[in-house]
């Protein structure tokens, strides 16, 4: 079994993340790629101590990106919704 922070990554503070929060309280972090939403419930569970309701998760292709005549391309990354119970609140996103 994988550690829990080497699974969710951070907490992505977005416009949109704020608005599914207040909405249907829907947390959105950034987690490792080769994670399923087993185990992203698991480990969201184990640091924040919640109740996982449900897990959505989205895989973003990275950005081709140049400087001067060299080509490069940005990492590959995953971005997870969890939703929570209704009665619960995880402490990092409220302070903000």
């Amino acid at each position: 079994m994988k550690d829990p922070r080497s699974i969710v990554r951070l907490p992505l503070i977005t416009e949109k993340g704020t608005a599914l929060r207040t909405a249907s309280n829907a947390y959105v972090f950034l987690v490792d790629r080769s994670a399923n939403k087993i185990e992203i419930a698991n480990a969201v569970e184990a640091i924040f101590k919640v109740d996982v309701k449900a897990v959505r998760t989205i895989n973003y292709l990275g950005k081709a990106k140049r400087l001067g005549r060299f080509v490069g391309k940005r990492s590959d990354w995953k971005k997870a919704m969890v939703t929570i119970g209704a009665d619960q609140k995880i402490e990092v996103f409220e302070d903000l």
